[in-house]
């Protein structure tokens, strides 16, 4: 892990002393993530309720500019400046860096269709088949870790060669079990788990942006 991901670890744990004893989890998770976005990959996130908008809150950190400025590349700059000149200035200028991330909570249309045709605890699985590819992550996030449309997913993500991240509470639950790795922040109440998820990803959104995009 480099220096600027350690220093935002080691802030998390300072201002949250309960997440210590999984210190060791959200780096590994921060691993994995680097792992895919090294490859070329991209994050699935799914949830319900509360961490349904948190789903989507990820998404809002990594797919612009969160702590950082986030510059388009130079030659991805010309390129879109040689499309239109007036126009393209403007884009190059204004559009920022993404790490590729989709909240699978978000496309009402294709969940509701195939909640009514087919069956509505597999929406997100069915997501997970359309856009997933090896070496890609899921994130699932379940205060119980019992989550049933999360789990459905989990299956068909580490069938297609994903790996797996569960974000959860109490005793981890099935998600847990299946992930290739687990932040169980010690609560058990579920407000109070939700609560300890938000500084959680916001550190891992914050050592990915800086691993990713210079100051």
């Amino acid at each position: 892990m480099n220096t600027a991901a350690e220093k935002h670890l080691d802030t998390l744990i300072a201002r949250y002393p309960v997440l210590a004893p999984v210190r060791e989890d959200i780096a590994k998770a921060y691993e994995i993530l680097k792992n895919c976005y090294d490859g070329g990959g991209k994050l699935l996130i799914a949830g319900n309720g509360g961490s349904c908008a948190d789903a989507q809150h990820i998404v809002g950190e990594l797919m612009k500019g969160f702590c950082r400025r986030r510059p388009l590349p130079d030659a991805l700059k010309a390129a879109i400046i040689r499309e239109d000149q007036e126009a393209g200035t403007v884009l190059s200028e204004k559009l920022q860096s993404a790490l590729p991330a989709i909240a699978l909570t978000d496309h009402q249309a294709l969940n509701t269709a195939f909640a009514n045709d087919v069956d509505p605890n597999l929406c997100f699985a069915q997501q997970v088949l359309g856009y997933g590819n090896s070496g890609d992550v899921f994130l699932g996030i379940s205060t119980s870790g019992n989550a049933g449309n999360v789990m459905q997913a989990v299956l068909v993500a580490k069938a297609k060669g994903m790996k797996v991240i569960g974000l959860t509470g109490k005793d981890g639950g099935r998600l847990a079990k299946a992930s290739d790795c687990a932040v169980v922040v010690p609560s058990q109440e579920t407000y109070m788990i939700q609560e300890l998820h938000l500084p959680v990803y916001h550190a891992l959104c914050l050592m990915l942006e800086d691993t990713y995009f210079e100051a």
